[in-house]
């Protein structure tokens, strides 16, 4: 059975793909920064549904970044509970009103507006995770390359960059191959052990996958050096596509979200209080 990978490229015949990577980076941008600027509530529902309307259109399935998701909502899970902790009052602080649905002990009185503020940071991350996973899902790492030479940064960045989202999948791969190994020896890695005992047998594997990527390294700085990489301050691309109508349509919808959350978030604040 092959290795599941997570953050890699995943070929598709959709309108998401057929975008060039310039196009995707921008939309990424504008998209990242509606996003940020406002925890106006139907902003952000607005925000949400285009998400999930680019996460459609690109054929990618829910079960091939379904680990993604988990890790999002465990870190969601998290990060709401450290705000509750450390300052439970937040909510109350921001919106300017204060409803105590019931006190749960010490200092920590249970608000509408604690449980609105978290929902509007849990909605931020549900806006921006669809879109940074179609980024990197759907666009080639050549072509990402590429885009970010063709907004002015170095080509030698773009390609570091564009080796290293090609790398991780390797990694991945190269990880499961030698934990199927270990396990034919007799090593322990399934649910049956327990978690310490895994964790411990976990890092027996470090040792030959860092051996083995610093291997791949060497291999792959050996063949650009012996092609000339870097000698020249430019150089062309294969992944670089011309601009079409629809580049022009996605980014258009890009700036149109931004103007709007920006336009929204300086007419009625930042903050939408249904509690007032």
């Amino acid at each position: 059975m092959a290795a599941k990978t997570v953050l890699n490229y995943l070929p598709r015949e959709s309108v998401i793909h057929k975008l060039t990577g310039t196009t995707k980076l921008a939309f990424f941008l504008l998209f990242t920064f509606a996003s940020m600027i406002t925890y106006n509530t139907w902003v952000l529902l607005g925000l949400f549904a285009v998400s999930l309307a680019a996460f459609k259109l690109s054929k990618i399935k829910f079960r091939e970044v379904r680990f993604m998701m988990i890790f999002m909502l465990v870190f969601l899970v998290l990060n709401n509970l450290f705000i509750f902790l450390f300052d439970p009052n937040q909510g109350t602080t921001l919106y300017g009103t204060r409803h105590v649905l019931c006190h749960l002990f010490w200092r920590y009185d249970l608000t509408a507006e604690q449980l609105f503020y978290m929902v509007n940071i849990s909605l931020k991350y549900f806006v921006a995770l669809p879109v940074a996973i179609l980024f990197i899902s759907a666009t080639n790492p050549s072509e990402f390359a590429a885009s970010l030479n063709s907004i002015g940064i170095s080509y030698k960045v773009g390609y570091s960059v564009a080796i290293a989202l090609r790398y991780i999948p390797d990694i991945q791969r190269d990880y499961h191959s030698i934990s199927q190994a270990q396990q034919a020896r007799g090593v322990e890695l399934g649910k049956n052990e327990h978690f310490f005992a895994r964790l411990k047998n976990s890092v027996n594997i470090l040792l030959p996958l860092i051996l083995t990527s610093l291997n791949r390294i060497d291999t792959i700085s050996n063949a650009m050096e012996l092609r000339g990489f870097g000698k020249d301050k430019k150089r062309t691309w294969y992944m670089k596509r011309p601009f079409e109508k629809r580049d022009f349509v996605a980014i258009g919808v890009g700036v149109v979200l931004l103007v709007v959350s920006m336009t929204v978030t300086i007419r009625w604040g930042r903050f939408y209080n249904p509690f007032v």
